[in-house]
């Protein structure tokens, strides 16, 4: 494993980047692929399809404990957390063409509003990756409780006029860092920070976790 500690933003927010995290993603792409057809996703605005992993998926869930297991010293280190609580694991594949997306699709989101909510995601395929944003009316970067409400009340209208995926600084966001997604690069970042993944409006998205964008969801609670 190849780590690396970067900070984006006025608020020099911690993402790690650990590159060769398992030295074979092909396995855990194989791993995901005896797994399909991935349902499409109904709980969450993810535009795509989702595999949820559970005990039941022997391989795959040995393949998300011993991941968390092998990220525990870079949580702490960046975080500052002694512990974590395992939330949910699972395989993704984006999918949904730009022109079909509905408004919640189109701009930058968080994936909580604590801060002890960590996303750990990590690339299973080469793929342009995954952006970080400030919202240029209200400056913020992160989502919290005491900012949720005046970030939802001016991010709804804006993404009723927004189109396609985001993949770079517009009128209602500043970009303030991306993260290439290569092929089994880990990433760690707070749930709560502005982020999208970028989806250039020539991918070819494939319902394949052998061909289309497939990534590994991991979600952590720190303790």
């Amino acid at each position: 494993m190849k780590p690396s500690l970067r900070r984006f933003g006025r608020g020099q927010h911690p993402v790690v980047v650990i590159d060769e995290f398992t030295g074979d993603p092909d396995a855990i792409v194989e791993i995901a692929a005896g797994l399909v057809p991935f349902p499409q996703n109904q709980d969450s605005f993810f535009p795509g399809l989702r595999r949820y992993i559970t005990k039941e998926d022997r391989a795959a869930f040995a393949y998300a404990a011993g991941a968390l297991q092998a990220v525990g010293p870079f949580i702490g280190g960046a975080f500052d957390y002694d512990s974590y609580d395992w939330v949910e694991a699972s395989f993704s594949i984006v999918m949904t063409p730009p022109d079909q997306l509905i408004p919640a699709q189109r701009a930058p989101h968080f994936d909580s509003s604590d801060p002890a909510d960590l996303a750990v995601l990590h690339y299973l395929r080469d793929t342009e990756g995954t952006a970080f944003y400030r919202h240029r009316l209200t400056g913020i970067e992160q989502v919290d409780a005491a900012n949720s409400d005046l970030f939802i009340s001016h991010a709804r209208p804006a993404a009723l006029t927004a189109r396609g995926y985001i993949n770079d600084s517009d009128r209602d966001y500043e970009r303030i860092g991306h993260v290439e997604g290569v092929a089994d690069r880990l990433v760690i970042y707070r749930g709560s920070l502005l982020h999208s993944g970028i989806i250039p409006p020539e991918a070819a998205l494939s319902v394949d976790p052998r061909e289309g964008r497939l990534t590994a969801n991991l979600f952590v609670y720190g303790r």
